[in-house]
């Protein structure tokens, strides 16, 4: 039986994404940064679902909102979006060569900015640039370094225990 990560790596990694998302950067790069939160959570959900799941991306989004100082609920709400389309198309994703599985990830956060561009635009925030829509670009660029660094994670720690 293989054994699921353990709670601190999964944890930890989403403490990693939360330090990132309120790490200063330029104002240029502030609007490109990828949504690793996502990424994150996209991967804890392909690999260990039975430790991933709604409650995790809601709660994990009701943190992030909290620290980014952003509308309360906003990315907890587009978290747990993304969390229901990755768990309905697991079993693929799962399988997916891992360019495949970059380019998905890219429309996942490609719909992750229409919602959180829907959300602003009712709430009557400003609108953001252009450079606002490559931060799904950068995570297709990312996704596969991420998913190696988190594979050899997970099997490392798995190793030890």
């Amino acid at each position: 039986m293989i054994r699921p990560p353990t709670g601190w790596l999964i944890h930890g990694s989403f403490a990693l994404g939360l330090i990132f998302a309120v790490l200063p950067l330029p104002a240029v790069l502030q609007s490109v940064r990828p949504y690793l939160l996502a990424m994150l959570l996209a991967y804890w959900l392909m690999e260990a679902p039975n430790r991933v799941g709604l409650g995790t991306a809601f709660l994990v989004g009701l943190c992030a909102d909290v620290l980014t100082a952003s509308l309360l609920g906003e990315q907890a709400f587009r978290l747990v979006v993304l969390t229901y389309i990755v768990q309905h198309f697991r079993a693929r994703l799962r399988f997916f060569p891992l360019w495949q599985q970059a380019v998905t990830i890219g429309l996942l956060l490609l719909n992750d900015r229409i919602i959180s561009w829907l959300i602003h635009l009712f709430a009557g925030s400003p609108s953001h640039g252009w450079l606002y829509w490559l931060a799904p670009v950068l995570g297709v660029l990312l996704w596969p370094w991420l998913y190696v660094l988190l594979d050899l994670a997970r099997l490392r720690a798995r190793e030890r225990s």
